[in-house]
């Protein structure tokens, strides 16, 4: 199809977010968290009926107490299509919004996503968590990359998520029996402390709380936008 003159460049968008991976990847510090912090921020994002707007929650929890004490919203319109391995860049602005907005200390974030575990290195968590300059993981539904075995079937079981030789990630069995999730390194992190925290993390249900309530959250904001 002919490129009109209004019609973005993709070519040249897509390449100029090659590079902002590349370059926030290289900003990337992996380090342990010890001792693991009582605040942990979760954020998540969805979209509108309409397919208009990005919506994101952000909670904080209280991993001691298992309750959550703060949340928070952002709405932004859509500026970009879906683009395989580019999801950052539609959906980090309107969820580093939502996290700006929170009041109560925190001092580490999960997101619903890839961090390390992505083909560039640089995935929506550690895009956010990099940009925060806080440690950060992603916490994953499903696999992007990477080949796994099936971890063993008790819960904190884990197996290696590899990409060729490289560890990339951790599929981690949160509970007995249930499907695992994929855990990798956003920033200002290390894997183990990754997963001693989503471990930290998990209540009664595969997702750890952060992550799942930020999920509740941008589900009944999505009931109250049009």
């Amino acid at each position: 199809m002919r490129r009109g003159k209004s019609d973005p460049d993709w070519p040249a968008i897509v390449k100029s977010w090659k590079e902002t991976q590349l370059a926030l990847r290289k900003k990337m510090r992996i380090e342990p968290l010890d001792p693991l912090p009582r605040f942990v921020a979760g954020a998540d994002a969805a979209f509108s009926e309409d397919r208009q707007k990005v919506l994101a929650a952000a909670v904080v929890y209280d991993r001691i107490e298992k309750r959550i004490v703060e949340v928070a919203h952002a709405t932004r319109p859509i500026e970009f299509p879906y683009v395989p391995t580019f999801l950052s860049f539609r959906e980090a602005p309107t969820g580093m919004e939502a996290v700006a907005k929170l009041k109560h200390e925190w001092g580490v974030i999960c997101l619903d996503g890839q961090g390390y575990a992505h083909p560039r290195r640089c995935g929506l968590a550690a895009h956010i968590s990099i940009l925060l300059d806080h440690p950060g993981l992603g916490i994953a539904k499903s696999r992007l990359i990477g080949t796994f075995d099936e971890p063993a079937a008790g819960a904190g079981s884990a197996s290696p998520l590899m990409d060729g030789d490289e560890q990339i990630g951790l599929v981690l069995r949160t509970r007995t029996g249930v499907k695992p999730v994929f855990i990798s390194i956003g920033h200002r992190i290390d894997l183990k402390s990754a997963a001693d925290l989503a471990m930290a993390c998990v209540g009664r249900y595969r997702i750890p709380e952060p992550t799942r309530q930020a999920d509740i959250e941008v589900g009944r904001l999505k009931t109250n936008v049009r």
